[in-house]
Protein backbone atom coordinates (compact mmCIF):
# COMPACT_ATOMS: atom_id res chain seq x y z
CA UNK A 1 0.00 0.00 0.00
CA UNK A 2 1.22 3.48 -0.84
CA UNK A 3 2.06 5.80 2.07
CA UNK A 4 1.35 9.53 2.21
CA UNK A 5 4.21 11.77 3.39
CA UNK A 6 2.90 14.93 5.02
CA UNK A 7 4.51 18.37 5.35
CA UNK A 8 6.35 18.01 8.69
CA UNK A 9 6.33 20.44 11.62
CA UNK A 10 10.05 21.11 11.94
CA UNK A 11 9.94 23.87 14.56
CA UNK A 12 7.69 24.86 17.42
CA UNK A 13 6.41 27.93 15.54
CA UNK A 14 6.12 26.43 12.05
CA UNK A 15 2.67 26.52 10.44
CA UNK A 16 3.72 26.08 6.80
CA UNK A 17 6.85 25.23 4.87
CA UNK A 18 8.49 25.92 1.52
CA UNK A 19 10.12 23.12 -0.48
CA UNK A 20 13.56 24.60 -1.13
CA UNK A 21 14.79 21.53 -3.07
CA UNK A 22 13.72 17.99 -3.97
CA UNK A 23 16.63 15.55 -3.78
CA UNK A 24 14.69 12.82 -5.62
CA UNK A 25 12.20 12.85 -8.50
CA UNK A 26 9.07 10.89 -9.32
CA UNK A 27 10.02 7.30 -10.24
CA UNK A 28 13.16 7.20 -8.09
CA UNK A 29 13.72 4.45 -5.51
CA UNK A 30 13.64 5.82 -1.95
CA UNK A 31 14.96 4.11 1.18
CA UNK A 32 13.93 4.83 4.76
CA UNK A 33 16.34 7.42 6.18
CA UNK A 34 17.19 8.87 2.76
CA UNK A 35 16.86 12.63 2.31
CA UNK A 36 13.66 13.43 0.38
CA UNK A 37 13.72 17.22 0.32
CA UNK A 38 15.05 20.38 1.90
CA UNK A 39 12.25 22.23 3.72
CA UNK A 40 12.47 25.95 4.51
CA UNK A 41 10.79 26.76 7.82
CA UNK A 42 10.39 30.15 9.47
CA UNK A 43 13.86 29.80 11.00
CA UNK A 44 16.07 27.56 8.88
CA UNK A 45 16.32 25.25 5.86
CA UNK A 46 16.36 21.65 7.08
CA UNK A 47 16.78 18.23 5.48
CA UNK A 48 13.73 15.95 5.65
CA UNK A 49 14.18 12.17 5.64
CA UNK A 50 11.84 9.48 4.28
CA UNK A 51 10.22 7.14 6.76
CA UNK A 52 9.33 4.58 4.07
CA UNK A 53 10.95 2.31 1.49
CA UNK A 54 9.59 2.31 -2.05
CA UNK A 55 9.26 4.45 -5.17
CA UNK A 56 8.43 8.17 -5.16
CA UNK A 57 5.03 8.09 -6.93
CA UNK A 58 3.81 11.63 -6.45
CA UNK A 59 5.05 15.10 -5.48
CA UNK A 60 2.36 17.30 -3.89
CA UNK A 61 4.41 20.49 -3.38
CA UNK A 62 6.68 21.62 -6.18
CA UNK A 63 10.04 23.26 -5.58
CA UNK A 64 9.57 26.83 -4.38
CA UNK A 65 5.91 26.30 -3.39
CA UNK A 66 4.42 26.83 0.07
CA UNK A 67 2.12 24.41 1.88
CA UNK A 68 0.72 24.17 5.44
CA UNK A 69 1.93 21.48 7.83
CA UNK A 70 0.13 18.12 7.52
CA UNK A 71 -0.69 18.72 3.85
CA UNK A 72 0.37 16.09 1.30
CA UNK A 73 4.06 16.47 0.51
CA UNK A 74 4.59 13.23 -1.42
CA UNK A 75 3.42 9.63 -1.84
CA UNK A 76 5.74 6.61 -1.67
CA UNK A 77 4.68 3.10 -2.70
CA UNK A 78 5.24 0.25 -5.16
CA UNK A 79 6.25 1.03 -8.73
CA UNK A 80 3.23 1.60 -10.95
CA UNK A 81 0.78 1.86 -8.06
CA UNK A 82 -2.24 4.14 -8.72
CA UNK A 83 -2.32 7.13 -6.36
CA UNK A 84 -5.45 8.86 -7.71
CA UNK A 85 -7.82 7.10 -5.33
CA UNK A 86 -5.53 7.82 -2.37
CA UNK A 87 -5.40 11.52 -3.30
CA UNK A 88 -9.16 11.70 -3.72
CA UNK A 89 -9.75 10.12 -0.31
CA UNK A 90 -7.24 12.45 1.33
CA UNK A 91 -8.85 15.51 -0.24
CA UNK A 92 -12.33 14.31 0.74
CA UNK A 93 -11.17 13.82 4.35
CA UNK A 94 -9.63 17.30 4.40
CA UNK A 95 -12.72 19.02 2.99
CA UNK A 96 -15.25 17.06 5.07
CA UNK A 97 -16.97 19.13 7.84
CA UNK A 98 -15.44 18.57 11.25
CA UNK A 99 -17.14 18.30 14.60
CA UNK A 100 -16.78 21.43 16.67
CA UNK A 101 -14.30 19.86 19.07
CA UNK A 102 -12.13 18.68 16.19
CA UNK A 103 -11.67 22.09 14.62
CA UNK A 104 -8.15 23.42 15.31
CA UNK A 105 -7.79 26.92 16.76
CA UNK A 106 -7.34 29.29 15.10
CA UNK A 107 -9.39 27.93 12.16
CA UNK A 108 -7.25 29.80 9.64
CA UNK A 109 -4.47 27.28 10.27
CA UNK A 110 -6.48 24.23 9.07
CA UNK A 111 -4.30 22.36 6.59
CA UNK A 112 -5.39 22.44 2.93
CA UNK A 113 -4.36 19.89 0.29
CA UNK A 114 -0.83 20.56 -0.94
CA UNK A 115 -2.01 19.81 -4.49
CA UNK A 116 -3.47 23.32 -4.69
CA UNK A 117 -0.24 25.01 -3.56
CA UNK A 118 1.40 27.01 -6.32
CA UNK A 119 4.90 28.43 -6.64
CA UNK A 120 5.22 31.98 -5.41
CA UNK A 121 5.06 34.30 -8.38
CA UNK A 122 7.64 36.98 -9.05
CA UNK A 123 6.84 40.52 -7.88
CA UNK A 124 4.77 42.43 -10.44
CA UNK A 125 5.13 46.23 -10.57
CA UNK A 126 1.86 48.12 -10.21
CA UNK A 127 0.43 50.10 -13.09
CA UNK A 128 1.92 53.56 -13.25
CA UNK A 129 -0.67 56.35 -13.40
CA UNK A 130 0.21 59.97 -14.26
CA UNK A 131 -1.24 62.76 -12.18
CA UNK A 132 -3.90 64.40 -14.43
CA UNK A 133 -4.73 68.09 -14.07
CA UNK A 134 -6.65 68.71 -17.33
CA UNK A 135 -9.16 66.87 -19.51
CA UNK A 136 -8.79 66.07 -23.21
CA UNK A 137 -10.18 69.51 -24.14
CA UNK A 138 -7.55 71.28 -22.07
CA UNK A 139 -9.96 72.38 -19.35
CA UNK A 140 -8.27 72.62 -15.95
CA UNK A 141 -9.84 70.70 -13.08
CA UNK A 142 -10.31 73.01 -10.07
CA UNK A 143 -12.79 73.45 -7.25
CA UNK A 144 -15.17 76.46 -7.47
CA UNK A 145 -13.45 78.06 -4.46
CA UNK A 146 -10.02 77.58 -6.04
CA UNK A 147 -11.25 79.18 -9.29
CA UNK A 148 -12.70 82.15 -7.38
CA UNK A 149 -9.48 82.65 -5.37
CA UNK A 150 -7.32 82.35 -8.52
CA UNK A 151 -9.46 84.93 -10.30
CA UNK A 152 -9.20 87.36 -7.36
CA UNK A 153 -5.40 86.94 -7.17
CA UNK A 154 -4.86 86.99 -10.94
CA UNK A 155 -3.37 83.48 -10.96
CA UNK A 156 -3.37 81.45 -14.18
CA UNK A 157 -4.69 78.01 -13.21
CA UNK A 158 -2.60 76.45 -15.99
CA UNK A 159 0.48 77.24 -13.88
CA UNK A 160 -0.81 75.63 -10.66
CA UNK A 161 -0.14 72.02 -9.68
CA UNK A 162 -3.20 70.29 -8.22
CA UNK A 163 -2.95 68.15 -5.07
CA UNK A 164 -6.63 67.13 -4.87
CA UNK A 165 -8.13 63.88 -6.13
CA UNK A 166 -6.95 63.10 -9.69
CA UNK A 167 -4.85 66.27 -9.73
CA UNK A 168 -7.72 68.64 -9.04
CA UNK A 169 -6.68 72.15 -7.95
CA UNK A 170 -8.03 72.97 -4.49
CA UNK A 171 -7.84 75.89 -2.04
CA UNK A 172 -4.51 74.86 -0.52
CA UNK A 173 -2.87 74.89 -3.96
CA UNK A 174 -3.88 78.53 -4.45
CA UNK A 175 -2.80 79.43 -0.89
CA UNK A 176 0.66 77.94 -1.44
CA UNK A 177 1.15 79.06 -5.04
CA UNK A 178 4.24 81.18 -5.71
CA UNK A 179 4.50 82.78 -9.18
CA UNK A 180 7.82 82.65 -11.01
CA UNK A 181 9.29 84.24 -14.12
CA UNK A 182 7.83 82.78 -17.31
CA UNK A 183 5.11 80.93 -15.44
CA UNK A 184 2.37 82.31 -17.69
CA UNK A 185 3.81 80.34 -20.61
CA UNK A 186 4.02 77.02 -18.78
CA UNK A 187 1.21 74.47 -18.70
CA UNK A 188 1.78 71.80 -16.05
CA UNK A 189 0.20 68.61 -17.30
CA UNK A 190 2.48 66.10 -15.56
CA UNK A 191 3.84 66.13 -12.03
CA UNK A 192 5.10 62.64 -11.30
CA UNK A 193 4.25 58.95 -11.10
CA UNK A 194 3.31 56.49 -8.41
CA UNK A 195 4.75 52.98 -8.48
CA UNK A 196 5.37 50.08 -6.13
CA UNK A 197 6.40 46.42 -6.06
CA UNK A 198 4.67 43.72 -3.99
CA UNK A 199 7.14 41.22 -2.54
CA UNK A 200 6.04 37.76 -1.30
CA UNK A 201 6.23 37.42 2.49
CA UNK A 202 8.87 34.93 3.64
CA UNK A 203 8.10 32.17 6.14
CA UNK A 204 10.34 33.89 8.67
CA UNK A 205 8.62 37.27 8.28
CA UNK A 206 5.17 35.64 8.62
CA UNK A 207 6.21 33.99 11.88
CA UNK A 208 7.81 37.17 13.25
CA UNK A 209 4.62 39.10 12.49
CA UNK A 210 2.39 36.46 14.09
CA UNK A 211 4.42 35.86 17.25
CA UNK A 212 5.20 39.51 18.00
CA UNK A 213 1.62 40.60 17.32
CA UNK A 214 0.41 37.91 19.72
CA UNK A 215 2.95 39.06 22.31
CA UNK A 216 2.20 42.78 21.94
CA UNK A 217 -1.57 42.42 22.09
CA UNK A 218 -1.70 39.59 24.65
CA UNK A 219 1.00 40.50 27.15
CA UNK A 220 0.49 43.88 28.88
CA UNK A 221 3.84 45.59 28.29
CA UNK A 222 5.48 48.28 30.37
CA UNK A 223 8.94 49.78 29.97
CA UNK A 224 11.78 50.78 32.29
CA UNK A 225 14.77 52.80 31.05
CA UNK A 226 18.03 53.36 32.89
CA UNK A 227 21.32 55.08 31.94
CA UNK A 228 24.73 53.91 33.10
CA UNK A 229 28.28 55.23 33.23
CA UNK A 230 30.37 53.14 30.82
CA UNK A 231 33.81 54.60 31.57
CA UNK A 232 34.89 51.61 33.69
CA UNK A 233 33.46 49.13 31.15
CA UNK A 234 35.42 50.80 28.33
CA UNK A 235 38.63 50.69 30.38
CA UNK A 236 38.07 47.06 31.47
CA UNK A 237 37.35 45.91 27.91
CA UNK A 238 40.52 47.57 26.67
CA UNK A 239 42.58 45.76 29.33
CA UNK A 240 40.90 42.40 28.69
CA UNK A 241 41.44 42.64 24.93
CA UNK A 242 45.11 43.53 25.41
CA UNK A 243 45.65 39.90 26.46
CA UNK A 244 46.88 37.66 23.66
CA UNK A 245 44.12 35.70 21.93
CA UNK A 246 41.29 37.37 23.87
CA UNK A 247 38.43 39.24 22.17
CA UNK A 248 35.47 40.57 24.18
CA UNK A 249 32.75 42.92 22.92
CA UNK A 250 30.45 45.21 24.90
CA UNK A 251 27.61 42.88 23.93
CA UNK A 252 29.46 39.98 25.60
CA UNK A 253 29.73 42.09 28.75
CA UNK A 254 26.00 42.89 28.58
CA UNK A 255 25.08 39.19 28.24
CA UNK A 256 27.24 38.25 31.22
CA UNK A 257 25.86 41.09 33.36
CA UNK A 258 22.27 40.12 32.46
CA UNK A 259 22.93 36.45 33.27
CA UNK A 260 24.36 37.27 36.71
CA UNK A 261 21.50 39.71 37.40
CA UNK A 262 18.92 37.05 36.53
CA UNK A 263 20.52 34.72 39.03
CA UNK A 264 19.86 37.34 41.71
CA UNK A 265 16.36 38.17 40.45
CA UNK A 266 14.72 34.86 39.43
CA UNK A 267 11.28 36.50 39.18
CA UNK A 268 12.49 38.25 36.02
CA UNK A 269 13.73 34.91 34.68
CA UNK A 270 10.16 33.64 34.42
CA UNK A 271 7.40 32.83 31.92
CA UNK A 272 3.61 33.17 31.83
CA UNK A 273 2.11 29.79 30.91
CA UNK A 274 -1.56 30.62 31.35
CA UNK A 275 -2.42 28.66 34.49
CA UNK A 276 1.04 28.86 36.12
CA UNK A 277 4.08 31.14 36.20
CA UNK A 278 7.25 29.19 35.54
CA UNK A 279 10.24 30.37 37.60
CA UNK A 280 13.31 29.19 35.67
CA UNK A 281 16.28 28.21 37.79
CA UNK A 282 18.57 28.00 34.74
CA UNK A 283 19.64 31.02 32.69
CA UNK A 284 19.37 30.72 28.89
CA UNK A 285 19.90 34.06 27.12
CA UNK A 286 18.37 34.60 23.68
CA UNK A 287 20.39 37.03 21.54
CA UNK A 288 18.52 38.68 18.66
CA UNK A 289 20.47 38.42 15.38
CA UNK A 290 19.49 40.34 12.23
CA UNK A 291 19.30 38.19 9.07
CA UNK A 292 18.15 38.90 5.52
CA UNK A 293 14.49 37.95 6.08
CA UNK A 294 14.12 39.40 9.59
CA UNK A 295 15.71 38.16 12.80
CA UNK A 296 16.50 34.96 14.66
CA UNK A 297 17.17 34.48 18.37
CA UNK A 298 19.86 31.86 19.01
CA UNK A 299 20.27 30.90 22.66
CA UNK A 300 23.37 31.00 24.90
CA UNK A 301 22.62 28.26 27.42
CA UNK A 302 23.69 28.49 31.08
CA UNK A 303 25.15 31.93 30.35
CA UNK A 304 25.63 32.70 34.05
CA UNK A 305 28.26 29.94 34.27
CA UNK A 306 30.31 31.07 31.25
CA UNK A 307 32.97 33.77 31.11
CA UNK A 308 32.77 36.67 28.67
CA UNK A 309 35.23 35.11 26.22
CA UNK A 310 33.20 31.87 26.08
CA UNK A 311 30.00 33.87 25.58
CA UNK A 312 31.57 35.93 22.78
CA UNK A 313 32.86 32.88 20.93
CA UNK A 314 29.48 31.12 21.20
CA UNK A 315 27.51 34.20 20.07
CA UNK A 316 29.72 34.66 16.99
CA UNK A 317 29.31 31.00 16.02
CA UNK A 318 25.53 31.10 16.50
CA UNK A 319 25.25 34.37 14.56
CA UNK A 320 27.11 32.84 11.59
CA UNK A 321 24.78 29.83 11.64
CA UNK A 322 21.74 32.10 11.84
CA UNK A 323 22.82 34.19 8.84
CA UNK A 324 23.46 31.03 6.77
CA UNK A 325 20.23 29.34 7.96
CA UNK A 326 22.14 26.50 9.58
CA UNK A 327 20.70 26.84 13.10
CA UNK A 328 19.21 23.69 14.56
CA UNK A 329 16.09 23.67 16.80
CA UNK A 330 18.09 23.12 19.98
CA UNK A 331 20.04 26.29 19.19
CA UNK A 332 17.00 28.60 18.98
CA UNK A 333 14.67 27.08 21.59
CA UNK A 334 14.57 27.35 25.38
CA UNK A 335 15.39 31.02 26.01
CA UNK A 336 14.40 32.39 29.43
CA UNK A 337 15.35 36.03 28.70
CA UNK A 338 16.17 37.94 25.49
CA UNK A 339 18.59 40.75 24.60
CA UNK A 340 18.24 42.98 21.53
CA UNK A 341 21.23 45.25 20.89
CA UNK A 342 21.04 48.01 18.25
CA UNK A 343 23.90 50.07 19.65
CA UNK A 344 26.16 49.14 16.74
CA UNK A 345 23.66 50.88 14.41
CA UNK A 346 23.96 54.20 16.24
CA UNK A 347 20.64 53.82 18.10
CA UNK A 348 20.76 55.55 21.49
CA UNK A 349 17.61 54.00 22.97
CA UNK A 350 14.56 51.98 21.86
CA UNK A 351 11.88 49.61 23.15
CA UNK A 352 11.49 45.97 22.13
CA UNK A 353 8.54 43.56 22.16
CA UNK A 354 8.74 40.69 24.65
CA UNK A 355 9.85 37.46 22.96
CA UNK A 356 7.60 34.59 24.18
CA UNK A 357 7.87 32.60 26.37
CA UNK A 358 10.08 35.14 28.17
CA UNK A 359 8.56 37.75 30.45
CA UNK A 360 11.21 40.37 29.66
CA UNK A 361 13.49 41.62 26.88
CA UNK A 362 16.33 44.12 27.26
CA UNK A 363 16.80 46.71 24.48
CA UNK A 364 20.41 47.93 24.47
CA UNK A 365 21.39 51.25 22.91
CA UNK A 366 24.81 52.53 21.90
CA UNK A 367 27.43 54.27 24.04
CA UNK A 368 27.19 58.05 23.68
CA UNK A 369 29.89 60.55 24.66
CA UNK A 370 27.99 63.26 26.54
CA UNK A 371 28.59 65.85 29.29
CA UNK A 372 28.05 64.35 32.75
CA UNK A 373 28.32 65.73 36.27
CA UNK A 374 30.98 64.13 38.49
CA UNK A 375 31.97 65.55 41.88
CA UNK A 376 30.08 68.73 41.06
CA UNK A 377 31.93 69.27 37.79
CA UNK A 378 30.67 68.90 34.22
CA UNK A 379 33.08 66.54 32.44
CA UNK A 380 33.02 64.35 29.31
CA UNK A 381 31.44 60.96 29.98
CA UNK A 382 30.30 57.78 28.24
CA UNK A 383 26.68 56.80 28.82
CA UNK A 384 24.66 53.79 27.67
CA UNK A 385 20.86 53.54 27.95
CA UNK A 386 18.93 50.29 28.16
CA UNK A 387 15.17 49.71 28.27
CA UNK A 388 13.58 46.66 29.89
CA UNK A 389 10.24 45.61 28.36
CA UNK A 390 8.21 43.60 30.88
CA UNK A 391 5.11 41.41 30.79
CA UNK A 392 3.12 42.93 33.65
CA UNK A 393 1.38 39.60 34.29
CA UNK A 394 4.69 38.25 35.58
CA UNK A 395 6.96 41.18 36.47
CA UNK A 396 5.98 44.26 38.44
CA UNK A 397 7.62 47.68 38.25
CA UNK A 398 9.61 47.30 41.46
CA UNK A 399 10.87 43.84 40.42
CA UNK A 400 12.03 45.10 37.03
CA UNK A 401 13.64 48.17 38.60
CA UNK A 402 15.67 46.12 41.08
CA UNK A 403 16.87 43.88 38.26
CA UNK A 404 17.98 46.92 36.22
CA UNK A 405 19.86 48.42 39.13
CA UNK A 406 21.73 45.15 39.68
CA UNK A 407 22.54 45.03 35.95
CA UNK A 408 23.75 48.66 36.08
CA UNK A 409 26.03 47.86 39.04
CA UNK A 410 27.67 45.01 37.11
CA UNK A 411 28.20 47.17 34.01
CA UNK A 412 29.61 50.10 35.97
CA UNK A 413 31.87 47.77 37.99
CA UNK A 414 32.84 45.07 35.46
CA UNK A 415 35.56 43.65 37.71
CA UNK A 416 32.74 42.24 39.84
CA UNK A 417 31.78 39.97 36.92
CA UNK A 418 35.24 38.38 37.00
CA UNK A 419 35.07 37.33 40.62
Amino acid sequence: MAEIVYMPKLSDTMTEGVVAEWTVKVGDEVASGEILAEIETDKATMEFESFYDGVLLYIGVEKGATAPINSILAIIGDKGEDVDMLLAEAEKATLAPKKEEEVPSPVKEVAQPAAVAAPVSAPVPATVTPLVVADTNGRVFASPLAKKMANEKGINLNNVGGTGQNGRIVKRDIDHYTPYVGASNVKRAFVGTESFTDEPISQMRKTIAKRLAESKFTAPHFYLTIAMDMDNAISARKQINSLEGVKVSFNDMVIKAVALSLREHPNVNSAWLGDVIRRNEHVHIGVAVAVDDGLLVPVVRFADGKDMQQIGSEVRELAMKAKSKKLQPQEWEGNTFTISNLGMFGIEAFTAIVNPPDSCILAVGGISEVPVVKDGQVVPGNVMKVTLSCDHRVVDGATGSMFLNTFKNYMENPVSMLM
